[in-house]
């Protein structure tokens, strides 16, 4: 038995037949939308991938056409061990271990105790100081300047000086990424183990520093990602005393090993990329979480 519907002057109205129709109609948006994004997502992301190791898998004369097409024969093992063993990939590799390690560190050691003071002592001093600090994110070092200052110190081309580089330039994006989120800790932690006669030390060391886990993971990757793959100030600074996997695909390039042998930098370029594959897929989940955890709490 229906009931029928009735308007306020006693007319009797037709049941509504457009909701579902809505429905289906904002279902097949969403459907096309999320159609949309995973074509562009696979275009921006699987298409540069596709063409690297095809690429690599291919020899020379297959290589210099850059088509999409897959190669003849795979050539990809062949192509790795052609440049770890003439492209001198192992001590690059380690030179960029002996780079990167002490850079990183550094820095999330340094940065974190720096943004703790600035995140706790909110005066207009400290104000201009933070601007001062993250002001490294948009202005550029004096490449030359510095080279100077090392080599009156006697640290040019030397993994010391490479480090106290890599440290003083990407100190202020570990600063922009952990004073924020330091703001979010309740400061009562901090004032109990205080009262318990804690020194500074020992509360940034066994209060502050476990707290910054998921966003010194977020500062980590970015850090890796910039040192691991930087050849402008390797370039200058090290000026060949020190190879890194970046400087050493430049200086084998330009010397004409990898000249014109697109199959053989793609190989490359897959190698030196996959100790950062590796590490972002085993550390994602702390990724994500150290980059939203500042606006999560």
């Amino acid at each position: 038995m229906t009931m029928a519907l009735y308007d306020s002057q006693g007319l009797r109205k037709e049941p509504s037949k457009g909701v579902p129709n809505k429905s289906k109609q904002v279902k097949g948006r969403q459907l096309l939308h999320t159609i949309l994004l995973v074509v562009l997502v696979v275009l921006a992301l699987g298409l540069p991938f596709y063409l690297l190791i095809i690429t690599a898998g291919k020899n020379q004369a297959e290589a210099l056409k850059l088509s999409l097409s897959l190669p003849t024969h795979w050539y990809l093992i062949d192509n790795f061990r052609t440049v770890i063993t003439e492209g001198k990939m192992i001590p690059a590799f380690f030179g960029s271990i002996l780079v990167t390690v002490p850079s990183v560190v550094l820095a999330l050691i340094f940065g974190a105790m720096a943004s703790w003071i600035l995140a706790r002592r909110t005066t207009k001093a400290m104000s201009i100081v933070y601007a001062l600090c993250i002001s490294g994110l948009i202005l550029p070092p004096a490449v030359v300047s510095v080279m100077m200052l090392l080599k009156m110190m006697g640290l040019a081309g030397t993994a010391i000086g490479m480090i106290c580089i890599y440290v003083g330039i990407y100190l202020s994006t570990v600063i922009f990424f952990v004073t924020g989120f330091i703001r979010t800790i309740p400061i009562s932690l901090e004032e109990s183990a205080r009262l318990d006669g804690a020194s500074p030390m020992r509360i940034f060391f066994t209060i502050v520093l476990p707290l910054l886990g998921p966003t010194l993971s977020a500062a980590t990757i970015l850090l890796i990602l910039y040192i691991w793959n930087d050849v402008f100030y390797a370039l200058f600074i090290l000026s060949g005393k020190l190879d890194t996997l970046p400087l050493n695909l430049y200086n084998v390039a330009s010397a004409g090993l990898h000249l014109n042998n697109w199959h053989l930098i793609f190989a490359y370029i897959i190698l030196m990329s996959l100790p950062l594959l590796i590490i972002f897929a085993v550390a994602q989940k702390k990724i994500i979480s150290g980059i939203t955890g500042g606006a999560v709490k």
